[in-house]
């Protein structure tokens, strides 16, 4: 049986896919199990099956002024699940849309003000990161990559800012020991970035005229930080 889980909040089923197999490349293990949270709501009995849950990305945005009815719902399924993670019930890795759901959970700003294009990204640890048994270990410095249209104004209380950059103060923070929640995305491979780049072409995280220009930098960087990450988190908790 598997101990972990990918939980998919992707409408694109090619973009998922990939995904869910980026995850389990990059944590190590040859089975997580796979949770659509657009296709079928989060059960709690079902989630006790599990000790760590990783979340992938979406288009989404929490600041998105008409959210359909399943948009609402998978939110709320997301503050469920971190709640049990901040009850350390289970460990959970938090990325890209869903940490926009965690800091609003919290209490915290969510703004447009500090997009981050498609690219590979630098972000610094914290002192507190440098100490974290997740973090530390990638200390002082590791790139990622990044694509996403909103992140939080400042740190919501009771969090520990783990990354940051000069671009998006909030990279990366923990709640607690269990719940951790990260604006980029530390799964991909930079193939497995530039492939998901083909089903966001018109979505506005870089220029489509720019594809090609775009997507060879994209595979060109090193990255490979933020799967060590995920690799750390499965061994600590699954």
């Amino acid at each position: 049986m598997a101990s972990l889980l990918y939980v998919c909040v992707r409408p694109e089923v090619g973009a998922a896919d990939a995904e869910h197999a980026s995850f389990r490349r990059a944590l190590g293990v040859d089975v997580v199990d796979r949770l659509n949270l657009l296709d079928e709501p989060l059960d709690d009995a079902s989630l006790g099956r599990y000790r760590g849950v990783v979340v992938g990305g979406s288009p989404f945005n929490v600041t998105d002024p008409a959210k359909s009815p399943v948009q609402r719902r998978v939110e709320r399924d997301l503050k469920r699940l971190a709640r049990h993670a901040i009850d350390g019930r289970i460990a959970a890795f938090f990325t890209c849309f869903s940490i926009g759901v965690v800091t609003r959970m919290l209490g915290g700003e969510i703004t447009l003000d500090t997009p981050e294009p498609a690219s590979a990204t630098v972000i610094e640890t914290t002192s507190a990161g440098a100490s974290d048994p997740i973090f530390g270990p990638s200390a002082p410095a590791l790139t990622v990559f990044t694509a996403h249209k909103e992140s939080a104004v400042a740190l919501p209380e009771g969090a520990v800012l783990l990354a940051t950059n000069a671009i998006c103060p909030v990279q990366a923070y923990r709640v607690g020991s269990h719940l951790y929640a990260a604006q980029f995305h530390p799964e991909p491979t930079p193939r497995d970035f530039a492939d998901r780049m083909t089903f966001y072409r018109t979505t506005g995280y870089f220029d489509p005229e720019q594809f090609d220009l775009v997507q060879g930098q994209v595979l060109a960087a090193s990255v490979t930080e933020g799967a060590a990450l995920l690799r750390r988190f499965a061994e600590r908790f699954a």
